[in-house]
Order: structure tokens, then sequence, then C-alpha cells
């Protein structure tokens, strides 16, 4: 029987709660906003503070036993074509863990594409899985990676039969996406199961000019961000679920462990709310956003000094198999600044926050929320900072590593190097020496380095030099690098 999509079941529940009048001597402090100071009162409103409430115990009786995220999530999973979702309210960065601890145990194997995000080499860390590295596909042009290949993907189950599945991050933050079908294939030939990093996808089930989804493409299991691409907050995350290759127990088991005892039903409404909006409207209202992202990416491309990547850029043999026209990646080179530079200059004099931000390029992330108002101002703030560019020179060099110089040896699992002892030396001296820690620009949030990976001068001046020009580095000890925390003598390898 279809499912009614009208329904908002966490919504409805929180109505409830309120027409009940409930009082509760129980958490949260605030009482209902009643305890809230009132200056936060006034910054956040009483809404925040009336949604907040306990999932059992207060949105639900105690021995309900969450019925009503259950049938939250049934719609889900309906509105996407998975078999089975689960909500988080600790973002991708848990619901991806708790996928890959799902597939692979300790100093088991998992195949992992080597642009993964840093939430899935914390991952590596805390359980102590082997990652058996895939390399995606350099554009040593325009220096970025995109999703690995298929046959990158064949060649490592090759190398490595037993490892135990593969992950992908896909669509990148660049909007680039693998060939998932032909990637799920491979790995279902084995019956190993694939995971799909799928962050920046929310949207794509539900328009068809969008990427392949990855539950329609095959994979097994997929993470997806409501608050990137939808309109849920902050932290909000569903995991989806198809097949028999990976247990629905374990993965329920493995979130359970690493989730809060606390969840937010704030993030709950969130999340229920968007997946009615979309199951309802979703087709119109990203076919609108594409309509005007289309005409956005036509303007920039007229203002001079500034050009717009698309799908010719991306995608083709040795490249992305599909592409996401939402993530405006805007290459500043000939402007003769960077990105980190145009970025802040657009912050300074128009209030306009970039998303993607990187030695060459700043990224406008359209989503179905934008329109002409939203648009225009961009525009205004992108022809100003074209005018301007003479004030943003010279640019600060990047030493950007050639794609042979990207990968160090990994000497051992990250795992091992991150809990060895460790020493913090002179960033000079740090060449040749064990990293026992990630180090990141951010965004996209992709490690350059990763503990147990053997450091190398040229990802050492990448990221130096990339500090000095303004990158953000936050994960490491010490974020100006002058010193690089390592194994110490005679730990590790």
């Amino acid at each position: 029987m279809p499912m009614n999509h009208h329904e908002a079941p966490v919504l409805d529940a929180l109505a409830a709660y309120q027409d009940r009048g409930e009082l509760g001597f129980s958490p949260p402090g605030h009482k209902q906003a009643r305890g809230a100071s009132p200056a936060v009162r006034a910054v956040l409103g009483d809404a925040v503070f009336l949604g907040d409430v306990l999932a059992t115990g207060g949105l639900e009786d105690r021995r309900e036993k969450s019925a009503v995220l259950r049938r939250a999530e049934e719609l889900m999973a309906d509105a996407v074509h998975a078999e089975h979702t689960f909500f988080s309210t600790c973002g991708s960065s848990l619901s991806v863990k708790a996928a890959m601890l799902s597939v692979a145990a300790p100093h088991q194997k998992l195949l992992v594409g080597r642009d993964a995000h840093k939430s899935v080499i914390a991952g590596l860390i805390l359980s102590g899985v082997e990652p058996v590295w895939v390399e995606p596909q350099w554009d040593a042009e325009r220096h970025l990676a995109h999703p690995p290949s298929a046959e990158s993907v064949e060649r490592a189950f090759a190398a490595h039969p037993d490892a135990r599945g593969a992950l992908v991050t896909s669509p990148t933050p660049y909007g680039t996406a693998a060939d998932l079908r032909a990637i799920a294939d491979v790995c279902h030939r084995r019956s190993k199961p694939l995971i799909v990093d799928e962050a920046w996808g929310a949207h794509l089930p539900f328009h068809p000019e969008l990427p392949s989804w990855a539950m329609d493409a095959g994979a097994d299991v997929c993470v997806t961000s409501i608050h990137k691409m939808g309109s849920g907050l902050e932290q909000g995350s569903v995991f989806h679920l198809q097949g028999g290759l990976v247990d629905h127990d374990t993965l329920a088991s493995r979130a359970d462990l690493l989730g809060t005892t606390s969840p937010s039903v704030l993030l709950y409404a969130g999340i229920d709310g968007w997946r009615r909006q979309m199951a309802l409207d979703g087709h119109g209202l990203l076919g609108r956003a594409l309509e005007l992202t289309r005409s956005v990416r036509e303007r920039i491309e007229e203002i001079e000094g500034l050009h717009v990547n698309g799908e010719e850029d991306f995608c083709g043999p040795g490249a992305a198999a599909e592409f996401d026209p939402l993530p405006v990646i805007i290459d500043v080179t000939e402007l003769g600044t960077t990105g980190y530079r145009a970025a802040d200059w657009l912050r300074e004099h128009h209030r306009i926050d970039m998303h993607l931000v990187d030695h060459r390029r700043i990224s406008a992330q359209f989503t179905h929320a934008d329109d002409v108002s939203t648009a225009a101002r961009l525009l205004t703030a992108l022809r100003h900072l074209s005018r301007e560019a003479p004030t943003l020179r010279p640019a600060p060099e990047v030493h950007v590593p050639t794609p042979d110089q990207l990968r160090p040896d990994q000497a051992c699992l990250p795992r091992d190097a991150y809990f060895s002892r460790t020493e913090d030396v002179p960033a000079e001296r740090a060449a040749g020496r064990v990293a026992a820690e990630m180090m990141t620009p951010y965004p996209p949030g992709i490690p350059a380095v990763l503990p147990g990976e053997r450091i190398t001068e040229p990802l050492l001046r990448y990221l130096r030099s990339g500090v000095a020009a303004g990158m953000n580095v936050p994960d490491t000890a010490d974020p100006k690098l002058e010193t690089v925390r390592v194994c110490a003598e005679g730990e590790g390898p």
C-alpha cells in the first residue's frame, strides 16, 4: 500500500505534546523555555526550546519503543527507495562510522577511496580497520580529485581479495560523482557490500537531472547529510540500507554503540519535515533550483577573471562519471589571487560566506532555498570582486604537489600511529617521519596526511605554503604547522 507522505510523525507528535500541556520533571532542564536565559530566548526564540523534548518519556510514552521515530524512518526509506532508514542526530560523521563498523571489524581490510572525508579516517582510527587505499582520479591540471573509477576498485579487490567491502565518496564537494552502478557491480560480483558516503547527495533522489542516487545505483549502505543539500538542521543525518550483504541488526547496533543516548527531537523533526517537503514538492523545488543555477553559471562566466567549472571540465574518461551543477565551483586563477583571499574579501565587503575554498577556487552552494534575490546578491559581489582583484595581488604561492607526490607510504595503521607515543618536531625536520595526526585542509575536509603515513617534503611544502596563504588546517596540534606531531622514535615501523 502506498505510504502517505503528507504525514510527518515527529512534527505531529511534537504538536500533540504541546496540545496535551505535558509537564516534565525530566530533562531538558530548561523545562520548555521557562528556565532558559532571557538573553538566549531573545536570540533563539522560544520555538527552539518548545521543540526540545525527550524522545522517550517525552515525545513518546517511555514504553512506546520509538514508534514515532520508526514511522518517520519508514516514510524516509519509502521516499528514497531504500529498504531501511536510520536517523542520526550526530551528523554523517557518526553515520559513516556505523556503516564502516558494520562491514569490517578490527584488523580486517576495507577498500577506501583516498579522497575520503576526515570522518572516515576517524572511523579507521577508532576501529582498527585496515584501509586499502583506492586512488581517486586526479585532475593534474586543475589540482583536484574525482571519485575512484570502477576499474580502480576492481584492481584493489584483485590485489586484496580478503577486503570486506568498499567505501567511496560520491558526489564530492566539487559536485563530481562516481559511476556507482559499475562500482556496485564490481563489489556484488564478489558478494561484497558497497558503502557510499553521499553526504552531499540528500537531494539526488528527487530530480532526474541530478546524478544517480546511491540506492538506485545498487549501493548497500549510503550515508546522507540532511543539513548540507536538504533543509534539515545541522547534524541531521540519515543512513539507508538495502539488500542482504549488511545485516540490519548489526548496523543498528553499531549506530547505537556510537550514537548519543540523548538524541535531539529538533533534529528528528527537521529530517522528518524535509522528507515530507521533498516527497510532495521536491521535483518542482529542485527543478527551479536547477534553472536558477543554470542562469547564475552563465552570468558568472561573463565576469572578467572568473570561470565556472562545469560538466565539460569535470566529466569524461579518467574523470567523473556524473556532475551535480548545484555546487557552483568558481575558478579565480585569472584574477591573480587565491580562493582564500577571494572568500575573505567577499565576507568582509559583502557579508557573503562561500563554501568550499581552496588555493584557486571558491564555491557557492545552491539549494532549493535560493532564489533570484540571493543569486543577484552573489552576482553583484562577484562583479565587485572582479573589479577589486588588483588589491588582492600578488597572491601568495601555494605549492601544490603533482598527483604522484600526493600519496605518501602507509607505514602503519592509522589507529596504531594515532595512539602511539608521539613527539612534536619542527616542520623542517618532519619529512620522513610517520605522522601521528591528521592534516586536513578544511573545507572540504579531505586529509592531505593521515596518521601512519610517512610525511614527504612536497606535502609539507604544500600544507605550510597553504597555511601562509590562508588555508585552514584545524585538526593539527599546531594549526600554524611550525611543528608537526609524529610517532616517537622507536614507535611504529
